[in-house]
This record gives structure tokens, sequence and C-alpha cells, in this order.
């Protein structure tokens, strides 16, 4: 039922396009795998094989941590409406923070959202879609604004002062350059 691709091809784009939710994973070659639902106007695909990615403020920031060390990612879309579909972007990805020559070039291409900390280039290197029929079928209603209202109310220094003191140490130790 799966197959493999070397790279997006319209239709793939089309979907991704229409999807409110994705799934980032990454891993070192010990530890914790990190493995997180994201949402809101966060990914952007720039050709058939490379996507970015807006990374914005969390609990944690085990992205950017295991991508300093092993910088392989999955991207993962599910079909929750319409017809059953697994879409996975499998790739290489560098992490640019918010000061980088990569984050000045690139942000424009996301609405201005508060608490955007860095910007996660993926080369895709394998594309796998699966059939889905295990997914269900869910009704979206909107997107939840609290990680917009918390990031708004923080700041700017207080969304510094939270990487610094929340996002700067991985769930296993590691020390976050970005």
């Amino acid at each position: 039922m799966g197959r493999q691709l070397d790279k997006l091809n319209q239709a793939l784009i089309d979907f991704i396009q229409r999807q409110k939710m994705f799934f980032v994973s990454t891993a070192m070659e010990e530890g914790s795998i990190n493995l997180s639902p994201k949402g809101l106007d966060s990914l952007r695909v720039i050709d058939e094989n490379r996507v970015v990615w807006l990374n914005l403020t969390g609990s944690g920031n085990e992205t950017a941590a295991h991508l300093n060390h092993k910088n392989r990612i999955t991207i993962m879309f599910c079909a929750f409406e319409g017809d059953p579909m697994i879409l996975r972007l499998y790739g290489a990805a560098k992490v640019h923070s918010f000061d980088s020559k990569f984050w000045k070039d690139h942000i424009d291409l996301f609405p201005q959202i508060k608490g955007g900390r860095q910007l996660v280039d993926i080369k895709i290197e394998k594309v796998q879609i699966s059939c889905g029929m295990g997914v269900p079928i869910m009704e979206y209603k909107h997107q939840r604004q609290g990680l917009l209202d918390w990031a708004e109310k923080q700041g700017d220094a207080g969304l510094e002062k939270y990487w610094k003191t929340k996002n700067s140490t991985s769930l296993d130790g590691h020390p976050i350059e970005n």
C-alpha cells in the first residue's frame, strides 16, 4: 500500500498546504526521541525537495538540540478529512536562529507570529506515502490561540528570558545552541 518517491509532486504539495497540523520527529543516537505536533501557519514548501518550518517557542527545544547533534528529521502529515493518506518527509535539517541571515532572508515567507525562535531548513531526501486508512476522520474547528496570546504577553525580552531559562538544555541534558 505504501510507496516511496525522491521528491514531492504537485498533488503532494497541495496536500501539505491544506493540512492544519503536522508532526515533527528527531532523535540523536541515544536518549529520548522527540515527536511533536505542530500547527498554525508554520510550514512552507520551497520546492519539491525542500521545506522550511517556523519553530515556535514551546515548553522544550528538543528539535534544535537533536538537530545540532544529528541533522536527521521526519515530518509527518495525516489526512484527517477526505481520502486517507499519511505523508512522511525524511530529510536532513539545519536550525537557524532568529538573529541569523537565513532567518532574515526567509522569515517573510510566514505571517508575523510572535514567539518564532528558529527556522528549520529541511532538505527532503525521501518521501513516503502510505494509506492512512486507520486514521480517524476529524472535523477541524480552529487553531488554538493560547500559545500566540502567551508569546504576545511575554514580549521580546520575556521570550528571550524564557528561551535562556527553559529552552537552553534538552530533556537529556544536552546544551541547545539555538
